[in-house]
């Protein structure tokens, strides 16, 4: 049996060791369409603030780990694909078979249609080819504006402000991180970096880029990053947002979020809407191909609705799952869970499940409640007596145990009505929702 994956990010790592665990005999291919190793992007934020270096970023540190388990590595970008004969075309012309593949592709970062957002000042920060361009670009001082204070956003945001740079911050929707905290929350996340000297600008959008007069020093710094001779016919630019505003700046950085890397599968019969659709066995419309990662669209645990939930320990579990299936043993997904942990400036946010409640039609309440002086938060959210979704700023302590009421869809009986009245008393109903099932 001949498994390849495409995809060598968390979930093709994960994904190609298990399959190794659970078939001893079978050839394992694993494809990268970037020259380094395997790596994760979730860490280039700590390489950026200088607390890592590159190999810090290595999913898997030893040398000669894949070979040593016999999963053969191969660099190519998957260009398409026929699923009648099994076989893969590559960018560079070569073909690759499979009798089993799992579509790990991962997503890219979305560039808006705006004038200018191809200039070579703007960023994304996505690679380790975007991080060391940003390193020899972002110096102390440099002004920079990043478009997007999502979930990616905020991360990359905290590298930035480490780097000492003039930090501008421009959002569309009408609060920090909209998709995964409410507006009480989000607008709390705002004012806490504010106060750490970045200008937040919610509700607007970048009209234009533009760029004006050549600064040598910066053109320097470009041409290193970019590794070309020479000095580009570029300098600062100017800004334009959607209320006319003009921002001048000398590096921007593209956050508008990220799609699934999909467009390989086009006429292939793979059903794709935002990502790849798959059941719970993370097999997709066609036998024998499966999906794992940022790329697959999952059953979600509580409305079995098909829904992209990129993160990391999706990426592992779902990955572990398809394995197992791949290798001919039988593994389900009990369903995909919302999991957001993200500290800004040293402001732990958490968000798990359907944080933005249900309809009290369909049986939903929830509560809320702030402290804006101490920067805490919590905003838990039941269907009948059920926590279905939480939210929470500044708790660090047992957080997590909101996690597992929501996964394990507890029912919490008497307790639900004494968390409306103080949700900050969650950690007691899990104990005595354990000792009950207990």
């Amino acid at each position: 049996m001949k498994h390849v994956i495409i995809g060598n990010g968390p979930a093709g790592v994960v994904a190609a060791e298990a399959l190794r665990k659970a078939d001893a005999a079978a050839e394992i291919v694993l494809i990268g369409a970037e020259p380094e190793p395997a790596y994760s992007r979730m860490a280039i934020p700590y390489l950026l603030e200088g607390d890592i270096d590159e190999s810090g970023t290595y999913l898997r540190k030893t040398e000669g780990h894949f070979a040593g388990l016999r999963i053969r590595e191969l660099q190519g970008r998957v260009v398409s694909m026929d699923t009648a004969q099994r076989k893969l075309l590559l960018a560079d012309g070569q073909f690759e078979t499979y009798d089993r593949l799992l579509v790990a592709s991962g997503s890219h970062p979305v560039r808006p249609s705006i004038p200018g957002i191809d200039l070579p000042q703007v960023q994304t920060c996505w690679t380790l080819a975007d991080a060391r361009a940003i390193a020899n670009l972002a110096k102390p001082g440099t002004r920079v504006l990043q478009l997007g204070a999502g979930f990616i956003g905020c991360i990359i945001m905290e590298a930035l402000a480490a780097r000492g740079v003039e930090l501008t911050v421009v959002e569309m929707g009408d609060r920090m991180v909209p998709r995964m905290m409410t507006p009480k929350a989000g607008n709390m996340i705002r004012n806490w970096v504010e106060n750490k000297g970045v200008r937040v600008l919610t509700g607007k959008g970048v009209q234009r880029i533009a760029a004006v007069a050549p600064n040598p020093g910066l053109l320097d710094r470009l041409a290193q990053a970019v590794g070309v001779g020479g000095k580009a016919d570029t300098g600062g630019l100017t800004v334009t947002l959607s209320d006319g505003e003009e921002i001048a700046c000398d590096l921007v950085i593209v956050a508008a979020g990220v799609a699934p890397n999909v467009g390989f599968l086009d006429n292939t019969g793979v059903q794709v809407a935002k990502g790849v659709l798959v059941d719970n066995r993370m097999q997709t419309s066609v036998p024998g191909i499966y999906a794992a990662g940022d790329v697959a669209e999952a059953p979600d645990l509580f409305t079995g609705a098909h829904l992209v939930a990129a993160i990391q320990p999706n990426a592992a579990d779902q990955a572990r799952v398809a394995a197992l299936n791949m290798a001919g043993r039988e593994a389900r997904l009990p369903g995909v869970l919302a999991i957001n942990v993200l500290d800004t400036l040293g402001l732990v946010s958490t968000s798990f499940g359907q944080w933005w409640g249900e309809t009290a039609q369909n049986g939903g309440s929830g509560v809320e409640l702030a402290d804006d002086a101490n920067h805490r938060y919590i905003s838990l959210q039941f269907k009948d007596d059920v926590l279905i979704g939480a939210t929470s700023i500044g708790h660090t302590e047992h957080v997590g145990v909101l996690r597992g009421l929501i996964q394990t869809r507890t029912r919490l009986g008497s307790w639900k009505d004494s968390l409306l009245q103080d949700p900050n008393g969650f950690m007691a109903a899990y104990l005595a929702s354990a000792q009950s099932a207990a």
